[in-house]
């Protein structure tokens, strides 16, 4: 009997019937090459062909691509340099941020109609402990059946959902099924699932872990398994009794509700080192209405206002500021982040990265604004509610500053 008819990819049960999920609480959900196949919302004509997300500057790098560029080897985090070097046939399409966090908060509150038990890795992919919500919705494969069609017909998009008994083996298995599938690993068959896989597949295998491992003779999870743990630990130290567990598929942690964000930023670094502070300080705009955005996308104000100065011999200035106010719009995080660029000295001093966080975030609905006496509404947060919705519906160069109609260079990273 192969192993896919053991551990099925998709949601149609093996001939010999079904799988049994009852030991299997754990889901990893995770879209599949999220930010590209958002964008592909908006351009459907390019379905089908390779396309990579990411900034087109020098210092570029992907943040996302679809599986027809990632058979030419296009990765995330790949300079965008080579990226279009092995596929000059793909699409590059600037980033739209603002967009990917609208989809992420609909994804998830996908996730939270299923169970309080939610944990957020990323903007992309969540753990779910969905043994509370078994009586109420059924079993974990068809909880997970139930998630992947939501998604798609909320939001366009598919998704990988690995079932397991532990996080760490249900993150194997979304890896597993990718793209848009559904692998249920029952938990009297884990060891079957992991010791056929490389060794590199083991969470605390890093390039440099994996190349000692394999002078050791040590190629596969299962030769992993085979070695004492006191062997293991000798040679790798903390490490070592990690990777012995995770051999034999224990993992102990269990899904814990994220905390909410503590802040949001970007950050730019320039095809070419800058000194001028006019540039700069455009470049703190665009910055800080993209985070502006974010803010008002996630549904929260900040307190703080933090910039982040790199000179050209990468060290490294931040200076921040606390508002009497949270906020959430661009023009007031521009002012201080412009004084806060100001008071640093670093007006004429060459910089090769600038960066705009918000920290101290609430949720927006419980915060509020008191005037003072004789003050007056500027109109800002309504201004730039309008160039949200109409970036939602033509795109996100359809309303922006004057100041940033013409730059001297594109957007290199989020």
């Amino acid at each position: 009997m192969s192993r896919n008819q053991l551990l099925p990819r998709d949601p149609s049960p093996p001939p010999d019937g079904p799988v049994d999920d009852s030991g299997c609480p754990i889901l990893h959900v995770d879209m599949d090459a999220f930010y590209a196949s958002v964008e592909l919302l908006d351009r459907p004509e390019l379905r089908g062909t390779p396309v990579i997300v990411g900034a087109t500057g020098v210092r570029g790098v992907v943040l996302s691509a679809t599986y027809e560029a990632r058979r030419f080897g296009v990765h995330s985090a790949m300079p965008m340099t080579r990226a279009r070097r092995i596929c000059p046939q793909a699409t590059v399409i600037p980033p739209r941020h603002a967009m990917y966090a609208e989809v992420s908060r609909g994804v998830m509150e996908i996730f939270k109609a299923v169970t309080p038990e939610v944990e957020p890795i990323a903007s992309d992919e969540a753990f779910l402990d969905v043994g509370g919500a078994r009586r109420r919705l059924g079993s974990p494969a068809a909880i997970a059946r139930m998630i992947r069609a939501q998604v798609a017909e909320r939001h366009g998009i598919t998704c990988s959902v690995g079932v397991a008994s532990t996080k760490f083996v249900a993150k194997l298995a979304s890896r597993q099924c990718k793209p848009d599938g559904l692998l249920v690993v029952p938990a009297d068959r884990v060891v079957e699932f992991l010791h056929p896989l490389p060794v590199a597949a083991l969470w605390g295998v890093g390039e440099r872990t994996e190349q000692a491992l394999v002078r050791l003779g040590i190629r596969t999870v299962g030769d992993l398994a085979q070695v004492p743990a006191a062997t293991l630990q000798r040679e790798f130290g903390a490490v070592g009794a990690h990777l012995a567990a995770l051999a034999w598929g224990r993992d102990e942690r269990r899904v814990v509700p994220h905390a909410p964000d503590k802040s949001i930023g970007n950050e730019e670094t320039f095809p070419h080192d800058v000194d001028d502070p006019a540039t700069i300080r455009r470049e703190l705009l665009r910055l800080s209405e993209r985070v502006a955005a974010r803010l008002r996308a996630g549904g929260h104000v900040g307190r703080t206002v933090s910039v982040k100065l790199r000179r050209s011999d990468f060290t490294t200035i931040t200076r921040s500021r606390t508002l009497r106010e949270a906020t959430d719009v661009a023009k007031e995080i521009f002012d201080t982040s412009c004084e806060l660029y100001e008071a640093a000295g670093l007006e004429r001093v060459r910089l090769r990265l600038v960066g705009v966080r918000m920290e101290n975030l609430i949720p927006a609905a419980a915060a509020t604004r008191q005037l003072g006496l004789g003050e007056r509404e500027t109109g800002w947060r309504e201004a730039e509610q309008a160039m949200d919705r109409a970036a939602r519906r033509f795109g996100p160069d359809a309303v922006k500053p004057a100041s940033l109609v013409r730059r001297p260079f594109g957007p290199i990273g989020p």
